[in-house]
């Protein structure tokens, strides 16, 4: 392969090959298994030219491409005059360097791609540090067999017997510079996420936290905007979201819920990218309540909710009331008139998530239903009951006074005594802003778990892997 093909792993502007070996049943359910790729090589700015797919029962150990397949992609790479073959699977360092000298030219897997896209997306010094500490880990198991000087000795001296050790050298000077890069993005990185934990937990305590998370473009910035004063970047592309925004959303009856708009999710992202963007997901881990955005027109969106439940699992996001959204309904009789569905597949996840919302957040439609179910879980379940708060304590009278119903009113000396209907999630933030009051009589603290036990949520039945496309009568 020409010298210095791999300095860069950008793909922008250049002619790309995608590739991808289903092993096995792999994508068996699937209608197009380089759908995704092709959508994450258009949004790293590549132009796709040429695709090559492979059924094998297991990769080849040299090239992960069988023989004849590999022989296939060299003829075609030099027919399209292509600069960059993408595979969508992971390859080992050994395999990325045998491909290169075969086909002569740069070869990408899926996360090589992936950090590419965050790293040209990321634009907070968060974001920053974490894309360039993911490429690291990502590249530091990867010096010896990708980097060619490596093997090369000062002066030009031939490759052979008895002059591996200037090489080696090289070897471990390297990978210490890369380690001890690593160390001193960690410290940088731990002193920003220190500081953000402290504004997240703060908020978590004086607001109604709602994250909204979801697979990547879902419609997560488009709904985040149309229920807040807006600001997050809309665009019809993989990853446009990189940086958490949070606003205020108005739910009504003078309450209002903080919305968090975070990374989407994907499918296989590389755990290097998974752990450094813990902190990102922060939001979301701490939230009260969380609003799953999904793309309900996809036809691979029961594969996208499988990968969101998992990612959500993975990150502890696991105990969190979820409103589940069917978002895009308005492109739903416009794609079965292009034969991409064959029916309304709204049906489908309302036998499977009987709460589930119906929304468009580019017309508006179903989102006051949204703002009504997450103010319902702002407030909890109601009851009625007698609350005896300080006469001194402005605020909570005021709370009381707008955001609950007031059924009665009595003074005492030094304490207002009312009778309102109020939520579990109200009496828990006005404990958390340090209010004092009692409940019926007793500690508010000792009488919320009375009023309202604690229920256990249920789980969400997975999806079995033969059910995570649409059924075959909802596919042409």
């Amino acid at each position: 392969m020409e010298e210095g093909l791999r300095q860069s792993l950008e793909v922008a502007e250049e002619r790309a090959i995608l590739v991808t070996v289903l092993l096995g049943g792999a994508g068996d359910d699937v209608s197009d298994p380089l759908a995704e790729l092709r959508a994450l090589s258009s949004t790293a700015g590549a132009t796709v030219v040429g695709e090559l797919l492979q059924r094998r029962a297991k990769p080849r150990g040299a090239t992960y491409l069988g023989k004849g397949k590999l022989e296939e992609l060299v003829r075609m790479v030099e027919m399209v005059k292509a600069s960059v073959v993408i595979f969508d699977n992971e390859l080992s360092p050994m395999q990325i360097r045998t491909i290169e000298e075969a086909v002569s030219c740069k070869v990408l897997d899926r996360s090589e791609l992936i950090l590419d896209i965050f790293a040209s997306r990321a634009q907070t010094r968060e974001a920053r540090l974490q894309v360039e500490i993911a490429q690291l880990q990502y590249t530091a198991p990867r010096l010896r067999a990708m980097w060619t000087h490596l093997g090369q000795v000062t002066g030009g001296a031939p490759i052979g017997v008895g002059t591996r050790g200037p090489g080696e050298q090289q070897l471990e000077i390297d990978r210490r510079l890369v380690h001890k890069r690593i160390s001193l993005l960690r410290e940088r990185l731990a002193e920003v996420q220190s500081r953000k934990s402290r504004e997240v937990e703060a908020r978590t305590h004086e607001h109604f936290t709602v994250g909204l998370v979801g697979y990547t473009n879902a419609g997560k910035s488009t709904l985040f905007n149309v229920v807040t004063s807006g600001g997050a970047l809309e665009a019809d592309q993989l990853f446009a979201t990189l940086n958490t925004r949070v606003e205020a959303w108005p739910l009504g009856g003078g309450a209002q819920a903080l919305l968090s708009d975070t990374v989407g999710f994907i499918n296989n992202l590389p755990h290097h990218l998974v752990a450094s963007f813990r902190s990102t997901l922060e939001e979301t881990v701490r939230a009260h309540a969380l609003v799953i955005v999904l793309d309900v027109a996809d036809v691979h969106a029961p594969m996208q909710y499988q990968t969101v439940l998992e990612v959500l699992e993975d990150i502890g996001a696991r105990d969190q009331p979820r409103v589940v959204v069917l978002n895009k309904i308005d492109t739903l009789v416009d794609r079965r008139q292009r034969g991409l569905l064959a029916e309304n597949p709204v049906p489908f996840w309302l036998e499977r998530e009987p709460e589930a919302i119906a929304v468009s957040a580019r017309t508006g439609e179903g989102v006051e239903a949204l703002r009504d179910r997450v103010r319902g879980l702002l407030r909890g379940p109601l009851r009625e009951v007698q609350m005896e708060v300080p006469m001194s304590d402005s605020r909570l009278t005021d709370y009381l006074e707008k955001r609950t119903e007031v059924l009665d009113r009595a003074w005492t000396e030094s304490t207002c005594v009312y009778r309102v209907t109020i939520g579990r999630r109200q009496v828990e933030q006005l404990l958390a802003r340090g209010c004092r009051f009692s409940l019926n009589d007793q500690p508010a603290a000792e009488a919320i778990e009375q009023l309202w036990p604690t229920p256990v949520r249920a789980e969400s039945p997975a999806i079995p892997p033969h059910r995570r496309t649409w059924p075959d009568e909802h596919v042409e």
